[in-house]
């Protein structure tokens, strides 16, 4: 029999005894995603793969002797070969500890965080040219990034692929809803060369009217916060909205991870910064270097540069196709460009504008006629969803016409 109600006792329940669990913290939840589980390779074991899991590792020799050749101010071309070469393998290295930190994320956390840091050496050389000045090979080298990928290393992968098989077949939807944000940023390159014409009738392109170069000035970074918004929604409609699209018809099987999380994320940090001094050093070098051996600066920054900043992509979408996985190829090509195109060359305009460095989307009419009909060829060899090595010899030799005209310009 209980006991009768008293004004000592509590108008609401206190659960019978039972002691209620508390939500997780945020500090608690980051903890257990850092632990290393029981399957989990220990940190010892990770960066022992890191450093040591591939031959091309060796290259990282270059990273102590570009930084000694630019502290003790040695000749321009050893400056710049050194870290030219240095920046190979921490491409490599960057794509690396950015795909064993998404072995534990899910679809989603892993699709943004290949989206962020998939071309991180394109950011760090792009921000380290912009805060030197050097506007033209901040230009030059998305540019020359964007032609990298969707002819050089996709033209080079379909050949690849025709090697091994007659035909190969993906995904056309998810393909031409790629290309077809390739098209929106081609268009966005033209308008500003378009304003530039139609305002400066006769004029050359590097003596530009003040109230023009305003004008462009607001076009640019207006476009550059539309197209912000724009990648945002095709990370959605990728990830999310339409993920199926996206997919393979044949999953492939997970493979076990080669560096616990921690590992990865401490590896990524300090790979990310001293890339940043080897850009950085690189981008000094170019100057003279151009002066010195009468090497075309657009040449080099549209050329060699994006060659090898994205060494490691392109070893790996050959590698995928000659596995039949053309869809990945595509997402590695398609989907590299289109993040330089929508995400990094906007956010570089922002930077500058921020950090007082006036850069613009206008391009000369040469340069926009190559990413208008490099992005023309590549929609129309992926629209059927089919690929075989006569495309790709069609998007070499499209490449190597391009190169041939920018070495001579």
């Amino acid at each position: 029999m209980s006991r009768p109600a008293s004004e000592r006792d509590s108008l609401l329940p206190n659960g019978n005894g039972v002691q209620r669990q508390r939500p997780t913290s945020i500090f608690k939840k980051t903890l257990q995603f850092f632990e290393t589980g029981p399957d989990a390779p220990n940190h010892l074991t990770s960066f022992r793969w890191f450093f040591f899991g591939s031959w091309l590792n060796l290259f990282l020799l270059f990273v102590p002797l570009g930084y000694i050749a630019h502290a003790l101010d040695w000749d321009a071309s050893l400056r710049f070969v050194f870290n030219f070469l240095a920046i190979i393998p921490l491409a490599k290295l960057l794509g690396e500890a950015t795909e064993q930190m998404s072995v534990k994320l899910g679809q989603t956390l892993a699709g943004l965080l290949n989206a962020s840091f998939g071309n991180a050496v394109e950011i760090i050389v792009g921000v380290a040219a912009l805060l030197q000045g050097e506007l033209r090979i901040v230009q030059t080298s998305m540019l020359g990034s964007i032609l990298s990928n969707i002819l050089l290393v996709m033209g080079c992968s379909f050949l690849a692929a025709g090697f091994k098989f007659s035909e190969s077949n993906f995904q056309a939807t998810a393909a031409q809803a790629s290309s077809s944000l390739m098209t929106l940023a081609a268009i966005t390159l033209i308008i500003p060369a378009a304003y530039f014409s139609v305002n400066t009738t006769g004029m050359d392109d590097s003596d530009i009217p003040d109230d023009v170069f305003r004008g462009l000035l607001v076009i640019s970074r207006g476009t550059a916060i539309l197209l912000l918004f724009i990648y945002i929604a095709y990370l959605y409609f990728q990830l999310k909205s339409h993920a199926q699209l996206f997919e393979a018809d044949t999953e492939a099987e997970p493979e076990a991870p080669h560096m616990n999380v921690l590992s990865a994320s401490i590896a990524l940090l300090v790979v990310t910064v001293v890339t940043s001094f080897s850009a950085d050093y690189l981008v000094a070098s170019i100057e003279e270097v151009a002066d010195r051996y009468h090497i075309p600066k657009p040449f080099i920054g549209l050329i060699l540069l994006p060659i090898v900043s994205n060494a490691a992509e392109h070893v790996t979408s050959v590698w995928m196709a000659m596995k039949g996985q053309m869809e990945l190829t595509i997402t590695i090509c398609v989907g590299s460009s289109i993040q330089i195109a929508t995400f990094v060359v906007p956010l570089l305009v922002i930077v500058g504008w921020i950090s007082g460095h006036e850069l613009t989307l206008f391009f000369s009419n040469f340069e926009t006629v190559s990413m208008f009909v490099a992005v023309f060829l590549t929609n129309t060899l992926i629209q059927d969803g089919k690929s075989n090595y006569m495309e790709g010899l069609m998007l070499l030799v499209l490449y190597a016409v391009i190169a041939l005209a920018f070495w001579v310009s």
